[in-house]
């Protein structure tokens, strides 16, 4: 099941491809697929270039990915440990030019994260971001010294079956994803 959505304005197809589903394929993400999302993060915007982005890409079975589910709350361990990637997204916490605090790491972490989930939707891959999950728990187990900041989760692969879901997880996964109206977070007129 691919969700369609209904926008008020002419958005680019990738945008209106891309939605964040809890059900996964357990069909394997090609190398050369992950190569090139990753690619199109390296081309995000940062500040002085920093490019404080860092990710962790763990496959299912393997220990990083054990690692990663264990540091999510139990809602999002029961879907999200079914994809067959999860990356961890962290940044890096200061500026390499200078070494002070990068006040804006998060947010360049959070375009290149943008970036490769579109390049994944281009390529037929799904992504859902998450948040809920322990990223001190994360960090410790990944063994991460204190330069790096770990952010958040993406669950990454193939749409799955919905029926592979819990059922009150199969009415989220049907259900219309409510947005707010231009005029509710413009805080001008155009």
């Amino acid at each position: 099941m691919v969700k369609k959505t209904k926008f008020e304005f002419t958005v680019n197809e990738l945008i209106q491809n891309r939605w964040s589903p809890r059900a996964f394929s357990d069909k394997k993400i090609e190398k050369e697929k992950l190569q090139s999302i990753f690619e199109a993060a390296r081309w995000s915007a940062s500040a002085f270039n920093a490019q404080p982005w860092r990710f962790l890409v763990a496959y299912k079975g393997d220990e990083n990915y054990q690692k990663i589910v264990e540091s999510m709350v139990e809602f999002n361990q029961l879907w999200a440990s079914k994809a067959p990637v999860l990356i961890l997204n962290c940044y890096a916490k200061h500026f390499s030019h200078n070494a002070q605090i990068n006040p804006t790491a998060q947010y360049d972490l959070g375009q290149a994260v943008a970036y490769y989930s579109l390049e994944a939707t281009d390529l037929g891959l799904f992504v859902h971001q998450m948040t809920g999950f322990d990223a001190s728990k994360a960090h410790k187990l990944l063994g991460f010294d204190d330069k790096i900041s770990v952010f958040s989760v993406t669950a990454m692969g193939y749409l799955g079956r919905v029926e592979s879901l819990p059922e009150d997880m199969q009415k989220m996964e049907k259900a219309e994803s409510p947005r707010m109206s231009q005029q509710a977070f413009l805080l001008n007129d155009l």
